[in-house]
């Protein structure tokens, strides 16, 4: 009797950690940060920095992890389990700002930094103090930092009204010590592309895209980071993980839906729902 063949076991998935707030809307935060890493093939695991009251309406109210604990549940996933990409999200204090940048500092994989100062509703997600923080900290260890207009006018001062403008944002990001700046231009008015810059000083690479006409964008932030992050934990340069991060995300908005009565969510599984269809 012949012994029965046993199928190869799968091979090991990509590990993506995300550092970051919790959304209890589902949208945003840890809770996009896991659908994309899913979507996008890896393991997504999570080290919970502050939980928020949110709907689609705004944020009705947040309150921030001790820092021991944001410390245990990292060092619990990287001691046992390991990384090969970090996304760093809403960090809300000074003080988690520091204790992450600390244990970043000491982990040998890429790191994306979205530098969550503002939700897409308006309502702070940083304290005020904790900005030094980020430029001194926290933008040192990212492989990547991808801050939008607001978020780069917070930590610069720099207003972009135009491309130019972007290029010097960059410029000023990258002076904080980051290896490669991602400025997204999805704030910029009067275009009909949404043109996001990469670059790290010499290299430069604008991806551009048709500007959805969709107001349900909620998380688009946070879906491109972790879409970043898991294309680096595939082991893609940061330009490839970058124009595949911002395909992923592209689609993610067209499919934007209603959710609650304000803001919806933009579509973690739009290119399932397009499979299936088809």
């Amino acid at each position: 009797m012949d012994t029965p063949r046993r199928s190869a076991p799968p091979s090991r998935l990509p590990l993506v950690l995300t550092v970051a707030g919790s959304d209890s809307g589902g949208g945003a935060g840890i809770q996009a940060d896991l659908k994309t890493m899913l979507a996008l093939g890896t393991h997504g695991m999570s080290v919970v920095a502050a939980v928020t009251a949110q709907n689609s309406l705004g944020v009705q109210g947040y309150w921030e992890l001790p820092a021991e604990a944001v410390r245990a549940q990292y060092r619990s996933v990287v001691d046992d389990i390991g990384v090969q990409a970090v996304k760093t999200g809403m960090l809300a204090s000074a003080t988690l700002v520091e204790t992450v940048a600390e244990l970043l500092a000491g982990t040998d994989a890429p790191v994306v930094v979205d530098p969550v100062g503002v939700s897409k509703h308006g309502d702070s997600l940083l304290a005020a103090e904790a900005l030094d923080s980020v430029r001194t900290r926290l933008l040192p260890t990212a492989t990547v930092v991808t801050p939008n207009l607001d978020e780069v006018a917070q930590l610069t001062g720099v207003h972009v009204e135009d491309e130019d403008g972007m290029r010097r944002a960059a410029a000023a990001v990258l002076g904080h010590g980051p290896r490669w700046a991602l400025i997204k231009g999805g704030h910029l008015h009067g275009s009909a592309e949404a043109a996001d810059l990469l670059t790290d000083g010499d290299e430069e690479h604008w991806l551009r895209a048709p500007r959805h006409d969709n107001r349900h964008t909620h998380g688009t932030g946070c879906t491109l980071a972790s879409a970043l992050a898991s294309q680096l934990a595939k082991g893609q340069s940061v330009p490839e993980a970058a124009r595949a991060a911002k395909e992923y995300t592209t689609g993610a908005i067209a499919a934007g839906f209603p959710l609650g009565d304000g803001l919806g969510p933009v579509d973690h599984g739009w290119r399932w729902r397009r499979r299936f269809r088809d």
